[in-house]
């Protein structure tokens, strides 16, 4: 997280319906030879004060939980290299904007008989956005496969103690420079992500 507070200006609401929305992000917690890192979707309660996803048992950090631990989970948005030639001001350097969003906490092993109510409602939650497709279920499994299966990985939760949100847009320049560079970013970026951060440059000056 960059440490200036300027990058920090959205407010916790904001922070939450974008990790959210995202849905997946890098679990760390700390381990006896170093940091432990899983890569994990998830989901949010309404009130984004626990967080509820699955470890395969095997991973360092499901082995960990004899008790609860803490934990953060590391949520990336769009990001993209901004060219200092795009500010159309002398004096400037390059330099990465970015959003990310980090949900602080204690993680736990649920019971077993949760896993596959958590199961159903992710894939519900991520079926639902590829609507009209007809969802994917878990009752469409063979009942000994998704056993099989089931018996792999392990329910988790996250109570969540703190969030914090980095919204690295420019919003150090001023706004007439600000748009500039988010030009820039469209016109000579790397892709979809880049226009995502183009995007929120160009409401950073209209805030």
């Amino acid at each position: 997280m960059h440490p200036n507070p300027i990058y920090h200006d959205a407010d916790q609401a904001r922070n939450i319906a974008f990790a959210r929305e995202r849905g997946f992000g890098i679990l760390a917690a700390n381990g006896p030879d170093g940091p432990m890192l899983g890569h994990v979707p998830f989901l949010l309660n309404d009130d984004g004060a626990r967080a509820d996803l699955h470890l395969v048992r095997s991973n360092p950090i499901a082995r960990a939980l004899r008790e609860p631990i803490p934990v953060q989970i590391a949520v990336s948005g769009g990001d993209t290299y901004i060219s200092p030639d795009w500010y159309g001001i002398d004096d400037q350097v390059p330099t990465w904007n970015y959003v990310a969003v980090h949900l602080t906490g204690m993680l736990e092993l649920r019971p077993q008989d949760e896993l596959l109510p958590l199961l159903d409602r992710q894939s519900a939650a991520y079926e639902g956005r590829l609507l009209p497709k007809a969802p994917w279920s878990t009752a469409k499994m063979q009942p000994e496969t998704m056993e099989k299966l089931m018996r792999m990985i392990v329910p988790c939760r996250m109570t969540i103690t703190g969030v914090d949100g980095t919204w690295k847009l420019g919003q150090n320049k001023p706004d007439t420079v600000r748009l500039a560079a988010a030009q820039g970013a469209a016109d000579h970026g790397f892709g979809a992500e880049t226009d995502m951060i183009a995007a929120l440059m160009r409401d950073a000056a209209d805030r």
